[in-house]
C-alpha cells in the first residue's frame, strides 16, 4: 500500500460505515415521523350562539381639527427657524409665530437693488439714444429731399434754359460768319477788279484772301459747333440731369428705410431696456416681499399646533418643530383650528370598502382620554388608495377616511391617537359562528355538524361576519356543535395552490427518479441534489430536505418544517418556526440517500390531508421560497431561519 492510498483511506471512509449511518438515521428519523403522525389531532367544537350582534370595523388613526388654518412658510429654499412660538399657546391675531432667518435674503436685496440702478441707467440711455436717432433720421430726411429737388431743378433748367441758350447762340454765330463770309467774298471780288486795274497792292488782295477763308473757318466751325450741340452734348447733359434726378430719388428712399430701421432698432433697445428695468424692479419687490414672509404672524385667534404633531410621515422620521430646525418652503408649520370640533382621520383597508359607507355610526375612543367614548359619523372615504402607504407596500391598500366627531370636542387635542369602531350593522337576535368554522365547498359556504361520532358538511347562509364571527342567516340552529378544525382538504383549492401542489409533487418525483439513477450508477449525489420526503439529506453542497427530512450532509442543505438538521453541510437551515433542527452539520461530500418506501409516503399523505389550511399554505410559501432560492443559487430558507452556521458560505 503506497502513501497515496494510505491518505485516500482516511480521507474517505469506508463504503459499509457510510451506509450503516445513513440506515440508522433513516430508522431514527422513521420512529419520530412515525410517533409524530400517530397522534391523533384534537377537534375543537364550538356551540352555534344566538344573541345580540355587532358587525363592525376596527380601525386606528388621529384626531383633527374638523376645520382649520394651515400655516406654511412661503420663504424660497430651506431657512432656519429663529424663534417659535410654543406649542400650545393660545394666540390671538397677529401674533409672532414664527420668524425665519433672512439674513440670506438681506444680501440678495441689496445685490438686487444695485441690479435696478444699472438696468435704469441703461433704460434712461436706450431712451435718450431714441430721441437722438429720431432727430438724426429727420436731419438725413431733409437733405436727401433737398438734393432730389436740386437734381430736378437743375433738369428743368437745363431742359427750359441752358439748352435752348447754348442753340440759340450757336444758331446766332453761324448767322453771323454767314454775312461775315459774303462780306468778305463782295470784298474779295473787289479787290481782285482792283490788283487787275493795278490800283490795289498785291498785299491788299492777300489781305481780303485770308478775310474771306477765315470767314469760310468760322462759319464752318458754327456750323459744327450747332451739330455737336444737338447731336451730343445736349443728350450727355441730358442723361446726366436725368440720372441725377433718378440717383437722389433713390437715395432720399434709402434715407428714409434707413431712418426707420434706426428708429425700430432703437425704440427696440428701448423696450428691451424697459423690460429688463421692470423685470429687475419686480425681482426687487419680489426679494422685499420673501424678506417680509421671514415673520409669521397668526391670521387668526387659536390654539398653535405644530404641523409635525398631527402629520406622519410615510419614512415615520418626522422631527418636532424647534428652533434651530430648517424648514422648507411650502412646508406646514403651523395648524390653527377655526372652531371646536374635531374629526377622526383613519385608513380604511380595502377588504373593508365593500362593507363600509357614508353616514354609519362610529364609537371612537381615545388613548389619552381612556374610559370614555365619542361618537360620530362616516363623513367620506377617499376615492383612491393611500399613496404613501402604497409606496411603502404596492399589495396594501387603505383609503383615508374622516369620521366627525359629534360635540365640541372640548377634551380634545389635534395628533390624539384614536381607536374608530365603525358600526356596519346590528342585529338584536342572530345566529353567528365563528369564522374559522366555515369553509367553502364547491363554492358554497359549508360548516361540519356532529351527528353522533361523526362529523357531516352542512351548506349554510352567511351573512356579514367582523372577522371574529359569522352571521349565520340560514342552516343552523342554537345550540348545534360545529367543528371548528374542518378538514380543509375537502375545501376547494384555488388554482394557483393547485398548481402549487402539483409542482411541488411533480419536483420530488423527480428527485427521486434523479436519486435512483444516482444510486443504480453508484455515484454520490450531485452539488444541487434535494433529498426527498422521509429522506435524510446526507451529502451534496446545495442538498434541500423537505418536509420529515433530516439535512445531514449537504454544504447547503435547506431543512423544511419538521426536520431535524444532522450533521452536514455548512449551511444547513431549517424552516421549522421552533427552531429545531438548525444545526450546522459536519457530514461528507459522499454517500447515498435511501429511497423512501410505500409505507412512508402514505403516512406522509395522509398527515398533509390533516393540516390545516394556514399550515398547508405556509408549506406552499416555503416550498415557493425554496424554488426561488435554488434558482438564485442559494439563499435562504422559507422562513428564514438560519443554522448556527448559516452565515458560512
Amino acid at each position: 500500500m503506497n502513501e497515496k492510498q494510505s491518505k485516500g483511506l482516511f480521507q474517505r471512509p469506508p463504503i459499509w460505515l457510510a451506509i450503516l449511518t445513513v440506515v440508522t438515521i433513516v430508522g431514527i428519523s422513521y420512529a419520530t415521523i412515525s410517533n409524530q403522525l400517530n397522534e391523533s389531532p384534537i377537534n375543537l367544537v364550538y356551540d352555534v350562539q344566538q344573541g345580540p350582534l355587532t358587525i363592525s370595523a376596527s380601525v386606528s388613526g388621529t384626531i383633527q381639527a374638523r376645520e382649520k388654518v394651515i400655516i406654511s412658510s412661503k420663504l424660497e429654499g430651506n431657512n432656519t427657524i429663529i424663534y417659535l412660538i410654543p406649542e400650545g399657546t393660545r394666540v390671538k391675531k397677529g401674533d409672532l409665530l414664527v420668524e425665519l432667518d433672512i439674513s440670506s435674503m438681506e444680501d440678495k436685496r441689496i445685490d438686487q437693488q444695485i441690479s435696478v440702478q444699472n438696468a435704469e441707467a441703461s433704460y434712461v440711455s436706450a431712451r435718450e439714444n431714441l430721441a437722438v436717432v429720431e432727430n438724426q433720421s429727420q436731419s438725413d430726411i431733409d437733405l436727401a429731399e433737398l438734393d432730389y429737388q436740386f437734381a430736378q431743378l437743375d433738369l428743368k433748367k437745363y431742359m427750359e434754359g441752358e439748352f435752348p441758350k447754348v442753340q440759340k447762340e450757336t444758331e446766332s454765330k453761324i448767322t453771323l460768319n454767314e454775312e461775315k463770309l459774303v462780306q468778305a467774298q463782295e470784298d474779295l471780288k473787289w479787290s481782285e477788279i482792283l490788283f487787275k486795274e493795278k490800283y490795289l497792292a498785291y498785299t491788299d488782295l492777300q489781305r481780303d484772301q485770308l478775310l474771306f477763308h477765315q470767314a469760310q473757318l468760322n462759319l464752318d466751325t458754327s456750323k459744327a459747333d450747332l451739330s455737336l450741340l444737338n447731336e451730343f452734348t445736349s443728350k450727355r447733359d441730358l442723361a446726366q440731369f436725368e440720372s441725377d434726378v433718378k440717383q437722389t430719388k433713390m437715395a432720399l428712399e434709402r434715407t428714409i428705410r434707413k431712418s426707420r430701421a434706426s428708429i425700430v432698432q432703437a425704440s427696440a433697445e428701448l423696450l428691451a431696456k424697459k423690460s429688463e428695468y421692470d423685470r429687475q424692479v419686480s425681482k426687487l419687490e419680489k426679494v422685499i416681499m420673501q424678506i417680509g414672509y421671514g415673520k409669521i404672524y397668526a391670521p387668526m385667534d387659536g390654539l398653535a399646533v405644530y404641523a409635525t404633531s398631527v402629520q406622519m410621515n410615510f419614512r415615520g422620521n418626522n422631527e418636532p418643530l424647534e428652533e434651530g430646525s430648517t424648514v422648507r418652503e411650502r412646508q406646514d408649520l403651523i395648524h390653527l383650528p377655526t372652531t371646536s370640533s374635531y374629526m377622526a382621520e383613519v385608513k380604511v383597508q380595502e377588504s373593508s370598502l365593500d362593507k363600509i359607507r357614508p353616514g354609519l355610526p362610529v364609537r371612537i375612543t381615545v388613548d389619552a382620554i381612556p374610559g370614555k367614548f365619542f361618537t360620530g359619523l362616516v363623513d367620506k372615504i377617499a376615492p383612491l388608495p393611500d399613496a404613501q402607504s402604497r409606496w411603502m407596500n404596492p399589495d396594501f391598500k387603505v383609503y383615508n377616511t374622516e369620521i366627525l366627531i359629534d360635540g365640541d370636542g372640548e377634551e380634545l387635542r389635534s395628533g390624539m391617537s384614536c381607536r374608530a369602531e365603525i358600526i356596519i350593522d346590528q342585529y338584536e337576535d342572530a345566529l353567528y359562528v365563528p369564522v374559522q368554522a366555515v369553509l367553502r365547498i364547491g363554492g358554497k359556504p359549508t360548516v361540519y355538524i356532529a351527528q353522533g361520532d361523526k362529523w357531516e358538511p352542512r351548506e349554510v347562509e352567511l351573512g356579514l361576519d367582523n372577522n371574529r364571527v359569522a352571521r349565520i342567516i340560514s342552516g343552523l340552529k342554537k345550540g348545534e356543535k360545529v367543528l371548528l378544525t374542518p378538514p380543509l382538504s375537502s375545501a376547494e383549492l384555488s388554482e394557483d395552490n393547485a398548481n402549487m401542489d402539483e409542482a411541488s409533487s411533480q419536483k420530488i418525483e423527480d428527485t427521486l427518479n434523479k436519486l435512483k439513477e444516482q444510486d443504480a450508477s453508484g455515484q454520490g449525489p450531485a452539488d444541487t441534489n434535494r433529498a426527498p420526503e422521509g429522506m435524510n439529506g446526507q451529502s451534496g453542497r446545495g442538498g434541500t430536505s423537505p418536509e420529515g427530512m433530516g439535512g445531514q450532509g449537504g454544504r447547503r442543505g435547506f431543512l423544511p418544517e419538521g426536520m431535524s438538521g444532522g450533521q452536514g453541510g455548512r449551511m444547513g437551515r431549517s424552516s421549522d418556526d421552533s427552531g429545531q433542527g438548525e444545526r450546522a452539520g459536519r457530514g461528507g461530500r459522499g454517500g447515498t440517500r435511501p429511497n423512501m418506501t410505500p409505507e412512508q409516503r402514505e403516512e406522509m399523505r395522509k398527515r398533509f390531508e390533516n393540516m390545516s389550511e394556514e399550515e398547508r399554505e405556509a408549506m406552499r410559501n416555503r416550498f415557493r421560497q425554496g424554488r426561488e432560492s435554488s434558482s438564485e443559487g442559494g439563499g435562504p430558507s422559507p422562513s428564514g431561519n438560519r443554522g448556527d452556521r448559516g452565515a458560512e458560505q
